[in-house]
């Protein structure tokens, strides 16, 4: 352990420049508006308004999956900061700071090595596209600095069993509110759990067959497990809550992806595979946006494969060798062994988008740096241009998605969501400007329209935005808003990039006879001055099918 202090303040300065690097990433893609303000970051927006003003939401609005930290965390930055659109990405820039800074500990813990620990953090702090853009927006960053909570606590726990010791209640006591949190918070954190869980088992199995105080083993097993028990109960809290109001059925549905669609599950399985071999893995590693199939960083991807190959290799043959610290690293394995799995059997996998591999960072990042650090003892400081060889790529990789992508870096595939949001304060004023307060749009556009208005401008999502007119109702996130529009003796039109439902409207309004105006504003299309009110159901519009296009 000596080494591991020797190296404690130099590496505890290289970390917080790591971090620095990070928040200097994030801060430079949203002034320069590279970050578009999304829906989701817009429902978020709202919903900590909503928590200042006294509402108490459990769930994301309209879903029973996600629960609302992320919302009581923004809520606390409005207070502080007022209620403006980049608070959101600063309290995702602080978690993920948290996450670099838990990462190089979990390193310094498992390989015993601070250094390993501060190169998995550099790694992070430039990272690739797609772990990029999923912690700047909101959502994912409360699930991995969680996860990597879960992980120290879990080491803390098994470095006592091993020593013999058995470890103190506020231990598991704590370990069980961060499952518990984990599980209202998002249930993608379950692929910590896992492994977690298999090596505590195992360790105290161990501890068990050391046969140290047996006599009353069994009886501090079960206040162990008590008080995982009740912490998991105090961290999952408003799951319970909610469950006792309204039901457990459409939580058990949303926690196993009811709500997505598709083939049944046999016949999804090989798709799923593809999609984390081929799509996955390209998205991962760096070579391409989640939001298209573009390459990034093209000429040095040989170069990057090269590294990556060596890394699997090199940690393959390290788990070959004996190691006591072997079970912390199968935990890292676990991880993503765990997410892997659940990705291919569950209906999940039918999203490849990019936001359910986030997880394989930190394990990827840490076995890279057991790479570099183990050259680096053979080969000197050049071991370390492979440190420079991932930054360089991801950062070209992001600046080239960036450059190829006009609009910023986003987390949708269809063009019709790839929404310009820079002309979103013009269209607010046109909209004040001709008297349209309330209508109808589609759901990237009624929420970021909603809270940059301060909820002055309600359009609720009513429109298809795909290609083959296809919609849900579970759009229509927030009800309240619904009354307002139904009570409005006017309305109004929005639509994005779509011309097939452009010409779809100005069909049905003329058969309607019913007369309007149209102005472009930006990517922003819209009809407004109806001569009379038209709801979408008249239309055809705003239900689960798609109507019928001749």
């Amino acid at each position: 352990m000596s080494k591991d202090l020797k190296f404690a303040k130099p590496a505890l300065i290289l970390l917080l420049a790591a971090i620095a690097i990070a928040a200097s990433l994030k801060l430079g893609l949203v002034l320069a508006n590279r970050v578009p303000f999304n829906s989701d970051q817009a429902i978020v927006g709202l919903m900590a308004r909503h928590i200042l003003n006294g509402e108490r939401p459990i769930f994301f609005y309209g879903q029973a999956y996600m629960g609302s930290l992320d919302a009581w965390l923004v809520a606390a930055g409005f207070r502080i900061f007022g209620e403006a659109a980049w608070v959101i990405n600063l309290v995702q820039g602080l978690l993920y700071g948290g996450t670099i800074f838990t990462t190089a500990w979990i390193g310094w813990k498992i390989f015993e090595d601070a250094r390993i620990g501060l190169v998995a953090a550099w790694l992070l702090a430039m990272p690739t596209v797609n772990v990029t853009l999923y912690t700047t927006i909101s959502g994912y960053g409360e699930a991995l600095l969680l996860g990597n909570l879960m992980l120290l606590t879990a080491l803390k726990i098994g470095r006592q069993l091993r020593s013999f010791r058995l470890p103190a209640r506020y231990l598991w006591l704590l370990l069980g509110f961060i499952f518990g949190l984990g599980f209202w918070l998002l249930g993608l954190t379950i692929v910590y759990a896992v492994p977690v869980c298999i090596y505590l088992i195992l360790t105290l199995y161990r501890y068990y067959r050391t046969g140290i105080d047996h006599q009353h083993l069994w009886r501090k097993y079960a206040i162990s497990l008590a008080a995982v028990f009740s912490g998991a109960i105090m961290g999952s809290f408003p799951w319970w809550v909610y469950a006792f109001e309204h039901g457990f059925g459409q939580l058990i549905s949303e926690l196993s992806g009811g709500a997505s669609t598709g083939l049944p599950l046999p016949a999804q399985i090989g798709q799923h595979l593809l999609n984390l071999v081929v799509l996955g893995s390209t998205v991962i590693f760096g070579f391409r946006p989640p939001w298209t199939l573009v390459w990034l960083g093209l000429p040095l991807a040989p170069f990057v494969i090269a590294f990556w190959v060596a890394v699997l290799v090199w940690t393959a043959k390290a788990f070959r060798l004996k190691d006591d610290r072997k079970p912390e690293k199968f935990i890292l394995l676990g991880i993503m062994l765990t997410l892997a799995i659940a990705f291919v059997i569950s209906p999940f996998g039918g999203d490849p988008s990019g936001r359910y591999f986030l997880p394989f960072a930190v394990p990827l990042a840490l076995f890279a740096g057991d790479l570099i650090i183990g050259m680096k003892i053979r080969y000197g400081n050049l071991a370390l241009g492979l440190v420079a060889l991932i930054v360089v790529h991801n950062l070209w990789g992001t600046v080239e998605g960036i450059q190829s992508f006009p609009k910023g870096i986003t987390t949708r595939f269809d063009v019709v969501t790839q929404i310009n949001q820079r002309t979103i304060h013009d269209l607010i004023s046109f909209l004040e400007q001709q008297g349209e307060a309330r209508g109808y749009t589609n759901y990237w556009v009624s929420y970021p329209l909603a809270f940059l208005s301060k909820e002055e401008l309600i359009f609720i999502p009513r429109l298809p935005y795909h290609s083959d007119f296809s919609y849900t109702t579970r759009d229509d996130r927030y009800i309240p808003y619904d009354p307002l529009v139904a009570s409005s003796p006017r309305v109004a039109y929005l639509t994005t990039n779509f011309p097939d439902l452009d010409t779809y409207l100005r069909d049905r309004f003329m058969a309607l006879d019913v007369h309007w105006e149209e102005a472009q504003i930006g990517d922003f299309h819209v009809f407004y001055n109806l001569s009379s009110r038209v709801e979408p159901g008249e239309i055809g519009l705003g239900f689960d099918n798609p109507p019928v296009i001749h």
